[in-house]
């Protein structure tokens, strides 16, 4: 029996189709996608009805309504009903999304022939162990089986699934896996630092051989003392390095406490001395704990990474000392130290060392790069931004002819039904056809759907990038003027936030539960709904609402400025971060210049995003009125200032 909203809706379908034909040659109506959206939810719980499979039958995405169907008695299901599946849908995502799920349940039921019949190169491992588990018990390990079964034992330091432990039997009751072959693995599981791993790996070495791995495995979770007395031998070495790292990344006090011991005990390479000290510094560093120079100073130059320079000169930054900064900066390799980011900083820092002159050319080739410290280095030169948009010249007919692809079709309509992993297998699939024209094509009519996050994942290269319209797309901007006059807030800014929370996308969803277009807790949206007196909110479905969410976001960033002495930077790192660690930040350096105290926030994430909002807001400024107010008046918080032209240096 028909619910009754699926009794309206295939009227409304069947009405829809006899105007227009079938939904295969006819643009999908709001109707239908809410059909499809009810009828897959249906057969995910075994209600889907006959007269809806029907109605649906032409629809595109009536192969994932099967797939859901199927996918609920997977475990039962009869072998020619899903071969039949696989060849209907031959050489679509659905049929090997389909292919994922069945493999597998032929595998507990042990069916090995139809699993082998069906098997298609994967790189799954629990897939390629059921596969071999497969050949096995139908008589075809042959010694190409043997050299499969020891690559997966060769491939990681890491667990792998529960399927492949009976492979791993058979291989070692065939005398496949000799001492050498589990030290092998034994050594990558500690490089993992993984002791589980270790000791599971060493079951089967000879007695005296298996002491000396469960006390390596014993070392990694926890050193101990007894490593003092191990045997001088390479793989010694190369384990105590192992697990003095791993206690560098708890304890690094502890680590460097106890390092000269291993270095006298079993003759610690510098090289193996350089790993541990890189990871006492790092976890002291990230911290900006008391330590934190001496320790970056102990740590051999050819031991240094892009990431351990980063903060061996933001450690310098955050004491202040200039002259140290700058002589972390010109460390740096060549291709790291010209981003943008390090000119701007080695200019600052030129100025701040009594060095004015040497600075310009340094802020001239920062200012030619379209970032936050590119738009920074422009305010310093009071020249204008730099901004090259390419607007390739495509016909319509080779957009159409993209936008008639079956697979792309197929995403976009997973994605307006909120299947977004489906859809992103979709879109996989056309693109792995596409060329480069074809995949930037595909981004527009992606982007002409409401699909905006394909033009951040899909572009890719220097021009592409200059894909601004497409890189940052714009909507709802009457509610984003509308909430930003309300809370006297710069309405590019509102986009910026948008852009980097959600990508202009109402029905997201973050792991933390944030929700909608400005991501709101719903905790907060609860709060701050209450204290503007917004009427109509229903709770925490309304902030997929965009209307409702612009409002509440808009609402609590106007609180966090009010809370942040009206500085933008500090509160974008709260809305980011929240108010702890924020807290921390100003704390530790209360008179900080914007720029140095956004590069000295000791989070990543946070420290990316600060400068990602600010960047994104100039270039919405520069969508929503043709020019922008300057970042550097921006980020501290003034609304009125000089505004910026354009320009693209020919």
């Amino acid at each position: 029996m028909l619910l009754p909203m699926n009794r309206y809706l295939l009227l409304s379908l069947g009405l829809v189709l006899a105007a227009t034909g079938t939904a295969s040659h006819a643009r999908t109506t709001d109707a239908q996608r809410t059909l499809m959206r009810t009828a897959i939810g249906n057969a995910e719980r075994g209600q889907v009805d006959a007269g809806t499979r029907a109605a649906l039958r032409d629809h595109p995405l009536y192969g994932w309504l099967e797939y859901s169907s199927l996918r609920r008695t997977i475990d039962t299901l009869g072998t020619s009903q899903a071969q039949d599946f696989l060849k209907r849908y031959q050489g679509q995502a659905v049929a090997e999304t389909f292919r994922a799920t069945w493999l597998p349940a032929l595998a507990r039921r042990q069916d090995w022939p139809t699993l082998l019949a069906n098997y298609t190169t994967s790189t799954d491992p629990g897939l390629r162990c059921a596969v071999l588990n497969a050949r096995h018990a139908t008589g075809k390990a042959d010694a190409q089986w043997t050299s499969e079964a020891q690559a997966l034992w060769r491939s990681a330091g890491k667990s792998l699934p529960d399927a492949c432990d009976p492979v791993f039997a058979v291989l070692a009751s065939r005398g496949g896996l000799s001492p050498a072959l589990r030290w092998e693995r034994i050594e990558a599981a500690a490089d993992a630092q993984q002791p589980g791993v270790m000791r599971a790996a060493a079951r089967g070495l000879p007695a005296a051989e298996l002491a000396q791995a469960n006390d390596y495995a014993a070392f990694v979770d926890t050193p101990d003392a007894r490593a003092l007395n191990w045997p001088k031998t390479e793989r010694s070495r190369r384990i105590a390095t192992d697990g003095l790292e791993k206690l560098a990344k708890a304890d690094p006090d502890a680590a460097e406490q106890q390092l000269p011991q291993y270095i006298q005990a079993l003759g610690l390479s510098t090289e193996q001395q350089g790993q541990v000290r890189y990871q006492i510094a790092l976890w002291t560093v990230a911290s900006y704990l008391p330590d934190s120079a001496r320790r970056l100073a102990a740590v051999p130059e050819p031991a240094y990474d892009a990431r351990l320079h980063e903060w061996r000169t933001r450690e310098a930054m955050a004491r202040g000392d200039w002259p140290a900064a700058l002589a972390a900066i010109r460390k740096m390799p060549v291709s790291q130290r010209n981003d943008s980011r390090w000119r701007w900083f080695e200019a600052r820092l030129l100025e701040k060392t009594g060095k004015p002159a040497e600075a310009t050319a340094l802020y001239r080739a920062a200012a030619s790069e379209a970032t936050f410290h590119g738009f920074l280095a422009a305010d310093t030169l009071k020249q204008p931004y730099t901004l090259c948009p390419w607007n390739p010249e495509d016909s319509t007919t080779a957009k159409a002819a993209v936008a008639r692809d079956p697979a792309l079709l197929r995403a976009i309509e997973l994605f307006k039904i909120d299947r977004t992993l489906w859809a992103a297998r979709e879109w996989a699939d056309a693109l792995s056809r596409f060329d480069d024209s074809q995949r930037r094509l595909a981004v527009e009519v992606a982007s002409d759907n409401g699909w905006f996050d394909r033009a951040v994942f899909a572009l890719k290269g220097p021009q592409e990038l200059r894909l601004y319209t497409l890189r940052f797309p714009l909507h709802h901007d009457d509610a984003i003027r509308r909430e930003a006059a309300r809370n006297a807030l710069d309405p590019a800014w509102i986009a910026a936030e948008i852009r980097a929370e959600s990508i202009f996308n109402p029905n997201a969803r973050s792991p933390a539960n944030a929700m909608g277009l400005m991501q709101v807790l719903p905790a907060t949206g609860a709060s701050v709904a209450k204290r503007i007196g917004l009427s109509g909110y229903g709770g925490a479905a309304s902030l997929y609402d965009p209307d409702t969410n612009i409002a509440i976001g808009s609402a609590y960033l106007r609180q966090l400025m009010d809370k942040y002495d009206g500085l933008p930077y500090v509160t974008i790192a709260a809305y980011n971060a929240g108010p702890t660690p924020t807290a921390r930040w100003q704390s530790q350096r209360p008179d900080f210049d914007p720029d140095f105290w956004i590069e000295t926030i000791s989070y990543k994430e946070t420290r990316e995003y600060v400068a990602r909002v600010l960047a994104f807001s100039v270039i919405y400024d520069w969508r929503l009125n043709g020019n922008a107010l300057g970042v550097s008046d921006r980020m501290r918080g003034k609304v009125e200032g000089s505004r910026k032209a354009f320009t693209c240096p020919q």
